[in-house]
C-alpha cells in the first residue's frame, strides 16, 4: 500500500544489458527522499549505495564500478512526500540472468505499526481533550475548571505519544525493529520526515499548554489560544493532505477541520463538569456552547467532505480502497455523534438551560457517551497512517510504464502512458547505438499478446517538436504481459526493428 509508487527505473525492471551500468535510476510518481539504497549482487552480497542525485521525481544512482555478470537486485526505501516510507526492489542481469539473489521481502512489522496506531491515538487525545479543553476551560466554560487534573493528563499522554511518534516515524522509516527505537539513527530518520516538523510543533503546542495549564489570567488565556492555533497548524504540515493539490486550499482545511474538532470536542469533557456542578455559570456556558458549536460543526464538516472529495475522488474508491474502507467507518460512527447531538440539543438542553430538576445530569451522561464515540472515531482515523489514498493510487496509475530496447543498429526508450490497460499514448526516443539521437524516416509502434490471443496491432507514431516519437488512440484491451516491437525504417532499404516485453497493470 504505497503512498509513492514507482513509476520506472534504468535499467528497466527484468531487463539484461550488455554492460555494467554506471548508473541506476528509480522514477517515482512524487517527490521522494531515500532512506536506504541496496544492491543485491548475484552470489547474494548486499551493498549499500551511498552516491545518489535526486532530480525532482528521479533518484539518480551511482552504481558499483566492480558489478560481475548475473542478475541483481537493486532494493530501496524511500519516503514519500507525505511523510510515509516506502519499500520495493527491481531486478536487473548483466549479460546473462543468472539465480536471482535472495531480498528481503516488505513484510508488515506489527508491532512498530500497532505502536504507530497506538500513538497516533494518543496523541489525537491529547490534542482534542487535551489543548482544546483547556482553550474551552479558559474562553468557554470557566466553571469546567474542576476538569484541569483530566486535561493536563490528556496533556502530558499527547506530548509523550508524539515524542515517542518521533522515534517511531524512524522505525518505520529504515524497515527497524521496535527493539531499536533507542538508536539515534532511529530518530534522526524520523525527524528528516515531513512528519518531524508536524512532531517539533505539536511538541511546542503541548509544552506551552502544560506550563500555562494553571494560570487564569490574560497571559493562561492568550497561550491556550496559541496552543490551539499551533497543534491545529502541525496537522497540516504532513499527511496525506499535505502532499495533495492545490495546497492552498489542502492545508487551510485540514487546519480549519482540526481546529473546531479540537473546540467542539475539548469542549464535552469541562462541559460535563460543569453541568454535573449546577448553578448559574453552568447554564451560561452551555448557552455559549450550544450557540457557537453548530458554527463549529458546519465548519468541520465543510472541510471534511472538501478533503474527502480531493483524496477518494469517485464514488467507487469508497468500496474498493482501504482509505475509503476507513472513511466509511469513520462516517457511520459520525452519523451516530451527529444523532446524539441532536438529540442532545432538542432533548436535554433547553431543559438544562431552564435548570429542571435533572436535565443538567442527564445531559452530562449524554455528553459522556459522545466523549467516548470521539475516541472510538480518532482510533478509526488513527489507521489512515497505513492507507494511501485514492488521489495518490491513481496519480501512481496515471505514470507511464517504461522500458528500453536496444539492439546493434539502434536503441528506443519506450513509454506507455498512463501505464495501465484502456486508452494509452505510446511514446518513444530513438537512438543510434552511441546515444546520440537518431532521425529515422518512420517509426511504428506494435503491440500483441499471443498468451490472450491478440494478434499484432500496428501504430503509426508522429514525430513531435521535442524529437519524441507518439502514437495516440492505441487501446491496451487487458492488463498483463505484451510484445511491444518498435519498426525503425532507418532508410528506404533499411528497416529496424527493435522487440522486448512491457507489463501493463490494471
Amino acid at each position: 500500500m504505497a503512498h509513492a509508487s514507482l513509476t520506472g527505473a534504468v535499467p528497466a525492471d527484468g531487463a539484461v544489458v550488455n554492460a555494467p551500468p554506471k548508473t541506476l535510476s528509480l522514477s517515482f510518481s512524487e517527490p521522494v527522499s531515500p532512506l536506504v539504497l541496496r544492491l543485491i549482487l548475484p552470489d547474494g552480497q548486499s551493498k549499500t549505495l551511498e552516491t545518489f542525485v535526486l532530480r525532482d521525481r528521479t533518484l539518480e544512482i551511482a552504481a558499483p564500478g566492480d558489478l560481475a555478470a548475473g542478475t541483481h537486485v537493486l532494493a530501496w526505501r524511500v519516503v514519500s512526500e507525505d511523510g510515509h516510507p516506502v519499500a520495493g526492489s527491481t531486478i536487473f542481469s548483466i549479460g546473462a540472468p543468472s539465480s536471482a539473489p535472495q531480498a528481503a521481502g516488505e513484510a508488515i512489522d506489527w508491532p512498530v505499526r500497532t505502536a504507530l496506531w497506538l500513538a497516533r491515538i494518543a496523541m489525537y487525545a491529547g490534542l482534542f481533550f487535551g489543548i482544546g479543553g483547556l482553550f474551552a476551560v479558559r474562553w468557554l466554560i470557566p466553571d469546567g475548571a474542576a476538569g484541569l487534573p483530566v486535561i493536563k493528563m490528556a496533556l502530558l499522554l499527547g506530548f509523550s505519544a508524539t515524542v515517542v511518534s518521533l522515534g517511531l516515524q524512524g522505525l518505520d522509516a529504515l524497515g527497524a525493529p521496535l527493539s531499536n527505537l533507542t538508536d539515534r539513527a532511529v530518530w534522526s530518520a524520523g525527524l528528516a520526515t515531513s512528519f518531524g516538523l508536524t512532531v517539533v510543533v505539536l511538541s511546542f503546542a503541548f509544552l506551552l499548554a502544560l506550563v500555562t495549564s494553571s494560570r487564569a489570567t490574560f497571559s493562561g488565556r492568550a497561550a491556550s489560544l496559541v496552543a490551539v492555533v499551533a497543534g491545529s497548524a502541525a496537522m497540516a504540515l504532513s499527511g496525506h493532505a499535505s502532499s495533495a493539490t492545490p495546497q492552498w486550499l489542502m492545508r487551510p482545511a485540514v487546519f480549519v477541520h482540526v481546529v473546531t474538532i479540537a473546540i467542539w470536542i475539548g469542549s464535552l469533557p469541562p462541559l460535563a463538569y460543569a453541568l454535573q456542578h449546577g448553578g448559574d455559570a453552568a447554564r451560561q456556558a452551555l448557552g455559549r456552547f450550544s450557540r457557537l458549536i453548530p458554527v463549529c460543526v458546519a465548519a468541520l464538516t465543510a472541510a471534511g467532505l472538501l478533503l474527502a472529495i480531493v483524496q477518494v475522488q469517485t464514488f467507487d474508491a469508497l468500496v474498493s480502497t482501504a482509505y475509503g474502507n476507513v472513511l466509511l467507518a469513520k462516517t457511520a460512527l459520525l452519523v451516530v455523534l451527529f444523532l446524539l447531538v441532536v438529540a442532545n440539543r432538542w432533548v436535554f438542553t433547553k431543559p438544562a438551560e431552564r435548570g429542571e430538576l435533572g436535565s443538567a445530569r442527564r445531559l452530562a451522561r449524554a455528553i459522556i457517551i459522545e466523549t467516548m464515540i470521539a475516541l472510538a472515531i480518532f482510533a478509526v482515523a488513527a489507521t489512515w497512517r497505513f492507507t494511501p489514498p485514492p488521489r495518490a493510487l491513481a496519480i501512481a496509475a496515471a505514470q507511464p510504464v517504461s522500458i528500453h530496447i536496444h539492439a546493434d543498429k539502434a536503441m528506443a526508450e519506450i513509454a506507455v502512458t498512463p501505464g495501465r490497460a484502456g486508452p494509452v499514448e505510446v511514446s518513444g526516443i530513438i537512438l543510434a547505438p552511441d546515444f546520440t539521437t537518431m532521425i529515422p524516416k518512420e517509426v511504428t509502434f506494435v503491440l500483441f499478446n499471443p498468451q490472450a490471443g491478440i494478434e499484432p496491432m500496428r501504430r503509426k507514431a508522429t514525430l513531435q517538436a521535442d524529437g519524441v516519437w507518439r502514437a495516440s488512440g492505441v487501446v491496451v484491451p487487458i492488463a498483463g504481459q505484451w510484445h511491444l516491437r518498435v519498426d525503425i525504417l532507418v532508410s528506404d532499404f533499411e528497416l529496424v526493428r527493435l522487440q522486448d516485453t512491457i507489463e501493463i497493470p490494471r
